[in-house]
């Protein structure tokens, strides 16, 4: 579980990673969701964890029940036709050379996206994503929490690529100084191309519709669903309902359910050594053995 701290911003932790991508998910329907679930969390993520290269890897499970007020609807800004998602990834990198190693090792990951996912859309972030403020002390959450956390993904409206982005920012920058917000991180991805499809997984959509080409993504937590309807009842967030109208054009918000970090600064955490369930039981049994430094290696090389 989480601790947030009403004083401590441990945002600048997330500076080390220069370059990543924002993954949108959709389950293949065939597959329930506690079996897609697990299968992410324990077999596609510590294969995903071990590709050569990688500086960041998170999981973050959303939640279809969504309850009535994740985000307010504003006049004149459409919700996404047909938006339903089960999940966002981060993948991120200490530089573009690690991301080169990377891309060249994933043909054995991509064969594994079949599996599990109808769908997965790569948005890419070459100068990387930007975390605003984060009072959440634990760097490498493994799982639900008691705060409340959501995704709101925003669809360019009446305005040109910078004028969005421009409009975005200072959004977030303004959302993020309420201290009812405990984390904002903003992705500011480059215009999606369907004509290069990414990532490249066989047997997996690719494609989105001209509204989700130029998006943008907030993730926020807040203490309870409490608090995050009378932020959206302050004067701080309604004082920017004149600005979203006249830069966004759709809205989309998706609650989270999990989240689930498998590397961190090039780093295995114990999730994505052993898998994130695995990951919880050490955790709850204390079981330090299972994560000093000759069973690491054991399970890294078959060797002590």
């Amino acid at each position: 579980m989480s601790d947030p701290s009403v004083t401590t911003d441990y945002s600048a932790r997330d500076s080390r990673i220069a370059i990543n991508t924002f993954t949108t998910v959709l389950r293949r329907p065939q597959v329930p969701h506690e079996v897609f679930a697990t299968y992410w969390r324990d077999v596609h993520g510590p294969l995903c964890s071990r590709i050569p290269g990688l500086g960041w890897y998170v999981q973050m499970h959303l939640d279809r029940a969504q309850d009535a007020h994740l985000w307010p609807a504003i006049d004149g800004i459409a919700p996404f036709d047909d938006y339903v998602l089960d999940g966002g990834v981060e993948i991120g990198f200490a530089s573009a050379a690690d991301q080169e190693i990377f891309n060249a090792a994933c043909p054995i990951l991509f064969a594994d996206e079949q599996n599990m996912f109808a769908a997965t859309v790569a948005y890419a972030l070459p100068q990387g994503s930007r975390t605003l403020v984060d009072r959440i002390a634990n760097p490498v959450p493994n799982g639900g929490e008691s705060i409340d956390r959501l995704h709101v993904h925003f669809g360019i409206g009446d305005t040109d690529a910078a004028g969005f982005a421009g409009f975005m920012t200072q959004f977030a920058e303004t959302l993020a100084a309420d201290p009812a917000v405990l984390k904002l991180r903003l992705h500011l991805p480059e215009r999606y191309d369907n004509a290069d499809p990414a990532p490249p997984a066989p047997d997996v959509a690719h494609t989105v519709p001209p509204e989700r080409e130029q998006v943008a993504i907030l993730e926020f937590a807040f203490e309870t669903p409490m608090t995050r309807r009378r932020f959206f009842a302050s004067d701080r967030f309604t004082a920017t309902i004149d600005g979203q109208k006249a830069h966004i054009g759709h809205v989309a918000a998706f609650a989270v359910s999990g989240v689930y970090t498998y590397v961190r600064d090039g780093e295995l955490t114990v999730a994505g050594l052993r898998g994130s369930r695995p990951a919880q039981l050490i955790e709850r049994l204390g079981a330090a053995n299972q994560v000093q430094d000759d069973v690491r290696k054991l399970l890294l090389t078959g060797a002590l």
